[in-house]
C-alpha cells in the first residue's frame, strides 16, 4: 500500500481521518478545507481486543481509499479515546476498549501504509476540528467542551492544542464543583461529569419520574430510563419537571464553564455533544450562573455551540495531518 500516499498529482490535498470510538469506527477522507469527501463507519468491536480493532482500521482505509481514485492523501490521522501519549503514538489504557495497554497505533498504522500519522485524543480532536473549521475559526483560545454520556474536551491556547504532562491535560469532566451528588466512576465525588453529562441529567430525571407514570419524559423513553435527550425534548414540549431539570442542568453547566474561564482564560468556549441541542433552552441559564461567579474580566467571553456535530473528531484527525504537513513543508523549504 505504499504507492499511494506521498504521491503528487492530486487536485486537492487531502488526508484520511479515523475517529476511533467505544460504539463506531469512522473513517473518511477530508480535504484540507475541511469538507468531508467520503466517509465509511461500522461498529467497533470494543471487546475483540485491539488486533481485531485495528484489522477493521485497516478495511476502513482502504475502502475509503478506493472510493477516492483521484486522491492523494498526504497522510492519517487519528482520533482516539484516552489516556493516550500523542507524541509517541500510544493508545495507553481506554476504559471503553478491552486489552489496549500501550498499543503503539501510529506506529502500526504508518508501517501499514507507508504513510506519516498523527494520534490525538478524541477531544483534543475535536476541539481542533472546531478550532480550524468550526465554531472557533479566527480565535487564538479556545475550550471545547462535550456534554454527553460524559463531558470531555480540549484546550486550544495560543493556536496549539494543550497537551500539558503525557497528552493528558485537561480533563475537565473531573474538576470536582461541588462535594455532593452521585459517585463519578472515576471513584471521586463531585466531579463535572458526575452532576452535569448527559447521563447524570437522565439519572435525574429517571429518580423524578416513574415508568408508565404518564410524564412527556417517561413517554418519550418508552417508559425505560430517562435520557438527557428525553429531558430536552420534554422541555421543548413544555414539560414544568423537564424544564425545571434544564434550569438545574444550565446552573451546573455554567458553574463549571466558570472555572474554564478562569483555568484557560479562552476567546470562546465551544459547546458540543448531545446535550448541546438543547443549547437554545440552556443558555440563559448558563449564562445567568457565569454572570454570577466569573470576575468581571471574564464575563464577556461568549458560550457558542459546536458547528461540525458528530464529523467533529474526523475533521479534528484530518486537521493534525494539514498542520503536520504544512509545518513539514515550510521546514524543508527552510
Amino acid at each position: 500500500m505504499a504507492a499511494w500516499l506521498g504521491e503528487q498529482g492530486s487536485v486537492t490535498a487531502a488526508a484520511l481521518a479515523i475517529d476511533l470510538g467505544g460504539t463506531q469506527l469512522r473513517a473518511a477522507m477530508v480535504s484540507s478545507a475541511g469538507s468531508i469527501l467520503s466517509f465509511a463507519v461500522e461498529p467497533t468491536r470494543a471487546l475483540d481486543g485491539p488486533e481485531a480493532i485495528i484489522a477493521q482500521i485497516f478495511s476502513l482505509l482502504e475502502e475509503i481509499v478506493r472510493q477516492n481514485p483521484g486522491q492523494v492523501p498526504v497522510g492519517i490521522g487519528i482520533a482516539a479515546p484516552g489516556p493516550l501519549d500523542p507524541k509517541a503514538g500510544m493508545v495507553i489504557a481506554p476504559p471503553t476498549l478491552r486489552g489496549w495497554h500501550n498499543v503503539p497505533l501510529a506506529k502500526i498504522i504508518g508501517q501499514r501504509f507507508s504513510a506519516p500519522v498523527w494520534l490525538e485524543n478524541d477531544a483534543n480532536a475535536a476541539a481542533l476540528g472546531e478550532w480550524r473549521f468550526g465554531a472557533g475559526r479566527g480565535v487564538d483560545s479556545m475550550v471545547f467542551v462535550t456534554v454527553s454520556t460524559g463531558i470531555g474536551g480540549g484546550v486550544i491556547a495560543d493556536g496549539r492544542i494543550l497537551h500539558g504532562r503525557r497528552g493528558l491535560a485537561a480533563e475537565i469532566g473531573h474538576m470536582t464543583i461541588t462535594h455532593e451528588g452521585e459517585r463519578c466512576f472515576c471513584g471521586a465525588i463531585g466531579c463535572f461529569e458526575a452532576v452535569a453529562s448527559g447521563t447524570a441529567l437522565g439519572r435525574r430525571a429517571s429518580a423524578r419520574t416513574k415508568p408508565f407514570d404518564g410524564s412527556a419524559m417517561r413517554a418519550l423513553s418508552a417508559n425505560a430510563d430517562v435520557s438527557g435527550r428525553n429531558v430536552v425534548d420534554a422541555a421543548r414540549q413544555g414539560d414544568a419537571l423537564a424544564k425545571q431539570l434544564l434550569d438545574d442542568e444550565a446552573r451546573w453547566l455554567g458553574i463549571g464553564f466558570t472555572n474554564l474561564l478562569h483555568l484557560y482564560s479562552p476567546d470562546m468556549i465551544v459547546m458540543g455533544g448531545g446535550i448541546s441541542h438543547g443549547f437554545d433552552l440552556l443558555q440563559a441559564g448558563i449564562a445567568s450562573a457565569m454572570r454570577e461567579r466569573a470576575m468581571p474580566a471574564y464575563r464577556d467571553v461568549p458560550v457558542v455551540t459546536a458547528q461540525l456535530g458528530h464529523h467533529a473528531g474526523l475533521v479534528g484527525a484530518a486537521s493534525l495531518v494539514f498542520q503536520n504537513h504544512i509545518h513539514s513543508e515550510e521546514a524543508s523549504h527552510g
